[in-house]
């Protein structure tokens, strides 16, 4: 029996779809290990809002308002740099790679991966933490070009080249998030929408499946927040 974590000889650079998921969610928590410990270093013990854990300082309605907005900006800017240089690339590949196609499993743990792992995850670090540390530092606009250009480089392993433009103005555009709300959750919805769609196109699924991977992963979003939050013993504020 062929297991899921074998490496065929000459595919070491190819790995099978179970350990490109467990790798790609371990790179993630270490995103949230390395700015808890960063933030511990600094000032101590950390606590919520210093992440943007916290309720949005702006009205439910015009925090969804803020994240469409955002969501159509990154949509037009991405369609413009993809006119100007005139390429149809896309991150099919990674799809492959996460085991979209590779039966139920695959599909789960896909799903769990990009569309609640890592919207959390990097939300946390470069939103939460990189963002706010270098807003105190220099100023938010400072700030959103620099954590920007990270978010996109981060990527470089896991999108085309031509796609880490597009990457770097949505890590503005959620730091422009985190600075009008004040939290990083409009944020995390507006990643983990993209990355629903993104998975969801990519993979050629249909509109039911979309719906069901949407709700089911803001749903575990929600749970991930709430099981962080009480095991660390933190509170909203």
């Amino acid at each position: 029996m062929n297991s899921p974590w074998r490496i065929p000889p000459g595919q070491a650079n190819n790995p099978p779809p179970a350990v490109t998921d467990v790798s790609t969610a371990l790179g993630e928590i270490c995103f949230v290990l390395v700015a808890l410990w960063l933030a511990a270093w600094g000032t101590g013990r950390p606590i919520p809002a210093q992440f943007g854990l916290r309720r949005p300082n702006i009205s439910l309605a015009r925090a969804a308002a803020a994240v469409i907005v955002g969501y159509l900006a990154f949509l037009l800017l991405s369609a413009l740099w993809t006119d100007l240089i005139k390429t149809g690339a896309s991150e099919k590949y990674l799809v492959k790679d996460v085991g979209a196609h590779s039966g139920t499993a695959g599909v789960l743990a896909s799903c769990l991966v990009l569309c609640v792992i890592a919207p959390f995850c990097e939300e946390f670090l470069f939103r939460g933490f990189i963002f706010g540390a270098l807003r105190n530092w220099r100023g938010p606009l400072v700030a959103t070009l620099i954590t920007g250009i990270l978010f996109g480089a981060v990527h470089a392993g896991s999108a085309p080249a031509v796609d880490l433009v597009p990457l770097g103005v949505l890590g503005m555009i959620l730091c422009g998030l985190r600075q009008l709300t004040g939290s990083i959750y409009p944020g995390i919805a507006l990643h983990a929408f993209n990355n629903v769609v993104a998975l969801v196109v990519n993979a050629g699924w249909s509109f039911a499946a979309f719906c069901a991977v949407l709700v089911g992963s803001f749903a575990m979003i929600v749970a991930l927040v709430a099981l962080g939050q009480r095991s660390m013993r933190l509170r909203l504020v």
